[in-house]
């Protein structure tokens, strides 16, 4: 049975508190909420809880989940998933704490952020949000302590007012309203994006997209409404791949929405090996502005 941990957790039809029931297909658990609507986990441990017209947002495909979780999975942005452990633990309290993964696609960096709680004595529940069920059927599997829900970021989070300790967006959308109304007092954002010159030693060869002049700048005016940036760090991890490795690098981001992986490795089979690149990324943590907690 999938994890429900004891989180506000809000119902998507009426907004009523959503909470573990007996029963459910499969015996794999259920939500229910005081008016009636019930979400039976699916077989591989997540909740759907997208309803009506579901949403407009292409998802990533089985492929492209199945590259990001060999490639996550091999360990290569692992110095990442740990500096990103490093931020955000210091904002969860050591008992009753909760993170927020938006967008946790394979559920790698949240599998780093609890463990990174765990191993300093920290106790925290977790919920991951993505729109792909492809994805939370892996991160189901590597976080089944956690609630894997799938959902829109655009509409309003199935999550309480000030209900989570940090809030995590690791190249996803961003909602800054709702991720400012579902943070406690003191509680963090951490976001993660690329930087210039991210795997541009093979990103004109497979086709990847490239990261546009000013992103940082747009990011932090986007945010400035609700959040004020704190703090940033910069991580960058040089990379030795395979053919194989790079194009599943090149295939589980966005050109994967518009590349077949086959046509990715066609482009690869001229690279010599090592294939070679820059990871080049920044965390920055910002913090609730005051007028944001209502």
């Amino acid at each position: 049975m999938p994890s429900t941990p004891d989180l506000p957790l809000l119902c998507p039809v009426c907004r009523n508190p959503l909470e573990p029931a007996a029963g459910g297909a499969g015996h794999q658990g259920r939500l229910r909420c005081p008016s009636g609507h019930s979400f039976d986990a699916a077989r591989q441990g997540y909740f759907n809880l997208l309803v009506g017209k579901g949403t407009a947002f292409e998802a990533d495909s089985a492929a492209m989940v199945e590259s990001r979780f060999n490639f996550l999975g091999d360990g290569h942005y692992r110095p990442l998933a740990q500096a990103v452990g490093a931020a955000v633990v210091p904002f969860l309290p050591r008992e009753g704490g909760a993170v927020l993964d938006s967008g946790t696609g394979t559920g790698h960096y949240l599998r780093e952020i609890l463990d990174t709680a765990a191993a300093r004595g920290v106790r925290t529940a977790a919920v991951g949000l993505d729109i792909s069920k492809f994805a939370l059927r892996r991160a189901a599997r590597l976080n089944p302590e956690a609630v894997n829900l799938v959902w829109d970021i655009w509409q309003p989070l199935p999550l309480a007012s000030e209900s989570v300790d940090a809030v995590t967006v690791v190249f996803a959308p961003r909602n800054p309203a709702e991720f400012a109304r579902v943070l406690r007092p003191g509680g963090a954002l951490v976001v993660v994006t690329p930087r210039p010159g991210h795997l541009s030693g093979i990103a004109g060869v497979t086709g990847m997209l490239g990261i546009e002049e000013g992103k940082d700048n747009r990011l932090t005016e986007s945010m400035d409404r609700d959040f004020e940036a704190e703090s940033s760090t910069d991580v960058d991890i040089p990379l030795l791949l395979t053919r194989r490795e790079a194009a599943d690098l090149a295939f589980m981001g966005p050109a994967g929405h518009h590349l077949d992986r086959e046509a990715i490795a066609a482009r690869l089979e001229d690279s010599q090996e090592p294939v070679t690149a820059d990871a080049k990324f920044r965390i920055m943590v910002f913090r609730p502005r005051k007028h944001s907690a209502a």
